[in-house]
């Protein structure tokens, strides 16, 4: 079965993604929750994370299991966004309304992720 075209977008979006981790880490240190610890660590790891799993997207054998982690990922995530909408300092100068959107978005990133498993 050949594979729909918007899952390699998907496993694309995330090499991007995680690459940025290690070209602006800055970017993603400042919105780190304080009570995490190693917050350039996590974010190197978390880049890493997302650039591995998007390449495993890219095969049928490792498919389901990068689908089963980019949720778990995601979930995680979750921690990141809702500390975001705890302050306005958290918020990094994000608009409030931006921040409230990416909620609903990690889970419509969920299930976008969940969609393939079908296939």
């Amino acid at each position: 079965m050949q594979y729909p075209w918007h899952l390699y977008l998907m496993g694309a979006m995330y090499i991007v993604a995680g690459t940025i981790h290690f070209i602006k880490p800055k970017m993603y240190m400042r919105i780190m929750p304080r009570y995490l610890p190693a917050h350039k660590t996590l974010v190197l790891l978390s880049g890493l994370a997302e650039i591995f799993l998007g390449f495993m997207l890219f095969f049928p054998e490792t498919k389901d299991l990068a689908i089963y982690g980019i949720i778990l990922m995601l979930l995680v995530f979750l921690l990141v966004h809702f500390y975001m909408l705890s302050s306005k300092k958290a918020g990094a100068g994000i608009p409030k309304w931006a921040l409230l959107l990416r909620v609903p978005l990690q889970f419509f990133l969920m299930y976008w992720a969940w969609f393939y498993l079908q296939f």
